[in-house]
């Protein structure tokens, strides 16, 4: 699915040499290379403050300690997403109101969104889901309107662009209060492990926000509110300081691929393409079909006979997980995410897609035509 050995390589003697860099200087946690890194990357985004973190999930959570948000205060997420969205807002004591998703697009529904809203919402949770900016001008009108924190699960897609109805265009995840990202390997910008950040523009927040991902502190010992400890390593700081300057080839390389996909499958019959909004500019962290006909499981199988991975992302509502079972009354259902959980499968989408590569996997998804009623 992702050719993450190929793009090191590329990089090798530059990330060793990071790595020696670190191991000489032995500042393993808060070296210079993490604020290095935070600054380059607020610079790469024009937010004002980024905050670097273990990993995309605390992330989440150190931005809703950060809201100092109440037990019980719902914070509206979509039912079509990976788990670590919801799962912070249970494990602080909050509410997590699961809402459909646009068919099209993957990310959250406006009019579910909208329907939502109660006394008691306190924030949004929009997903950029797949490297697919959502709608983040309507829904901050929402927000707005209501008095909403708006935290933007960032994780897949960092360095999307959004284009506002002014022409004004922002990078996902420095729209709304808070922004979240990842950078597990196979994101958009991957380090050797785990790593995750925050970014902002309100220097209060950014200020609570280093504190609580920071044992509560501002000065070592002084302990001003309960928080966690949560940091990126300085290893993994010097690895992306490595590759944030390739980001953009990255980032094109993507919808490369993903153009590629758009026009050579635009006839496969037994499938429908991911739609993007004119707004934005997609980064392709997954490309997604729609199998068609009840046909996605056999349509998975054949693949994996013709020796090209595929994955499900994701095959059952957030709604329908066990842990969250206490958040949703009995029946609860939504049409549209459960419709994509049974029929979604993403194709594999990389930064070193040659296009022979590229060429093979559509024959062959074409090719499932001839053989998909079986």
């Amino acid at each position: 699915m992702v050719d993450l050995l190929s793009q090191h390589k590329k990089l090798e003697q530059q990330i060793f040499e990071s790595i020696h860099r670190v191991i000489d200087s032995s500042a393993f946690i808060k070296g210079s290379e993490v604020a290095v890194f935070e600054n380059t990357l607020a610079d790469f985004l024009q937010v004002s403050h980024v905050i670097t973190c273990a990993n995309g999930t605390d992330a989440l959570q150190i931005a809703l300690m950060a809201l100092e948000l109440h037990p019980g205060d719902e914070v509206i997420v979509p039912a079509f997403t990976y788990v670590a969205t919801a799962e912070v807002i249970a494990l602080l004591g909050l509410m997590p109101v699961m809402v459909d998703v646009d068919e099209d697009t993957f990310n959250i529904s406006l009019s579910g969104l909208a329907k939502a809203i109660t006394h008691r919402t306190k924030a949004i949770i929009p997903v950029h889901l797949f490297g697919q900016c959502s709608n983040m001008e309507p829904l901050m009108k929402l927000a707005e309107a209501h008095h909403l924190y708006v935290i933007e699960d960032n994780a897949q897609s960092l360095g999307a662009n959004y284009a506002f109805s002014n022409g004004h265009v922002k990078k996902a995840g420095t729209i709304g209060t808070i922004g979240c990202t990842s950078f597990f390997p196979t994101k958009n910008l991957g380090c050797l492990g785990d790593g995750g950040a925050l970014m902002t523009n309100d220097p209060g927040l950014a200020e609570k926000i280093r504190m609580i991902a920071n044992h509560g502190q501002r000065k070592k010992y002084y302990h001003e509110v309960v928080g966690c400890n949560s940091r990126l390593d300085t290893l993994q700081a010097a690895i992306l300081n490595v590759k944030l300057p390739h980001l953009e080839e990255y980032l094109n390389a993507r919808r490369k691929a993903g153009d590629y996909y758009q026009i050579a499958l635009k006839h496969f019959n037994y499938g429908i393409l991911p739609a993007s909004l004119p707004a934005t500019e997609p980064t392709y962290n997954q490309f997604t079909l729609k199998i068609r006909g009840g046909l996605r499981d056999k349509m998975k199988e054949y693949l994996e006979q013709k020796g090209i991975p595929s994955m499900i992302y994701y095959p059952l509502p957030l709604y329908k997980q066990k842990a969250f079972n206490k958040f949703v009354p009995t029946g609860f259902s939504l049409p549209v995410t459960e419709k994509l959980c049974e029929s979604v499968l993403s194709l594999p989408i990389h930064t070193e897609m040659a296009e022979d590569e590229l060429s093979y996997i559509c024959e062959i998804v074409l090719d499932f035509k001839e053989v998909g009623a079986i």
